[in-house]
């Protein structure tokens, strides 16, 4: 077949979760089809010239997003507050990039048109010549933020996005072509919220034999938290935990120690650490592997998001026993108690951390199961050519 892929960044550096799942999958189709791909795109960081890896073509288009808290940043709040989109999409709005997709389109022939991620799709002049890949169903992200912003404003603030996002998110998904989910959860959420029926859904992959753990592992670390920490959700989750489970858990284990691992720690991430001796925030890592192979327990302590989390099966590909809300497991295939620990409470979160951290036995027996479930049934070989399959 022959693709054309739209996207609102180029893929390298792959630190987000949706940035990983996008480069794993079209790795593999690359090997077999014919990949356009057109995206926004910041210079420098070797993103462009890494792309022939996951694609034929490239088009790049240059492009430039404020940092959060910045002057640009400020402006495009502004101008959002005057506008119907939802300040998320207009961030990545490009007509230089629409342009681009309207010339490729009449120029070329391609088997199928792929938008990658909501965002994409205000840079595609006719959706419903799309198949929209749905990372996140992302009003659910916005609710979520309204029902836990810190003061009164945030939440105002956000429930106003969480409306337009609601409205833009229903246009979208019933004007494309077909969606594709990244779990059968999400696909019926969309399904009773906008009414559609041209859902399908492929799973979350992991690369097993990437996360593969050394034969001798050296414990170091208690609990370790993998994501990237400028991402909101990410960091309303750890305020959560550390202010609410972490204190609980010190109490019975008064030393326990936690490594956060992410690109970009916001400033109160960077406080954590310097208030409490035992807190390490890493910043941006070359690999990740190594924290989750020294680390007893990995959390996933999140309040807000969706899609489903690749640090989840990362760190089961790891042999790290999971202790996850069960937002953070939504959508994933886990059972509590089997092959993951499940607690929403403060109390509950630290009860599932400190019978983990206390019972190298327990870890074991979890960490196996996990590790049997997502090398059997969850390599991006097969996410691939499930995907493949909904374009034909």
């Amino acid at each position: 077949m022959k693709l054309l892929w739209v996207n609102s960044d180029f893929l390298h550096p792959a630190t987000r979760g949706g940035q990983i799942r996008t480069l794993e999958m079209l790795k593999r189709l690359n090997q077999r089809h014919e990949i356009h791909y057109a995206a926004l795109y910041r210079p420098g960081g070797g993103a462009l010239e890494r792309s022939s890896e996951y694609c034929s073509r490239a088009y790049p288009i240059p492009h430039h997003v404020p940092a959060d808290f910045t002057p640009g940043f400020f402006r495009q709040l502004c101008e959002g507050a005057f506008s119907k989109l939802p300040v998320a999409i207009l961030r990545y709005r490009s007509p230089a990039l629409q342009r681009q997709v309207a010339t490729l389109t009449r120029s070329e022939t391609f088997d199928a048109i792929v938008c990658d991620f909501l965002t994409s799709a205000a840079n595609i002049p006719d959706p419903g010549a799309a198949v929209l890949f749905q990372h996140n169903v992302e009003s659910i992200i916005w609710k979520r933020h309204a029902e836990h912003g810190r003061t009164l404003l945030h939440r105002m603030f956000f429930r106003r996005q969480y409306e337009r996002m609601l409205r833009y998110e229903q246009r979208v998904c019933r004007s494309v072509k077909r969606i594709v989910a990244v779990s059968e959860a999400d696909a019926r959420t969309m399904q009773a919220l906008y009414g559609v029926r041209n859902v399908a859904s492929v799973p979350t992959g992991v690369d097993i034999d990437c996360f593969m753990a050394p034969s001798f592992r050296e414990l170091r670390v208690d609990l370790v938290f993998v994501g990237s920490m400028d991402w909101r959700p990410n960091i309303d989750g750890l305020g959560w935990f550390t202010e609410e489970v972490l204190p609980r858990i010190r109490r019975r284990c008064p030393e326990c120690s936690l490594v956060i691992v992410g690109r970009n720690p916001s400033p109160e991430i960077l406080r954590l650490a310097e208030a409490d001796p035992y807190i390490r925030v890493t910043g941006t890592v070359a690999d990740i592997r190594p924290f989750l192979w020294e680390s007893a327990v990995s959390i996933v302590p999140l309040r807000i998001g969706g899609g489903t989390r690749l640090k989840i099966y990362e760190a089961m590909a790891a042999r790290v026993p999971v202790v996850s809300t069960t937002v953070g497991a939504e959508g994933l295939d886990v059972r509590d108690g089997e092959n993951i620990a499940l607690a929403d409470s403060p109390e509950g979160f630290a009860e599932r951390c400190l019978a983990l951290l206390a019972d190298a036995e327990a870890r074991r027996r979890q960490s196996e199961a996990a590790w049997e479930m997502v090398s059997a049934c969850y390599s991006w070989e097969t996410v691939a050519c499930r995907f493949e399959q909904l374009l034909i």
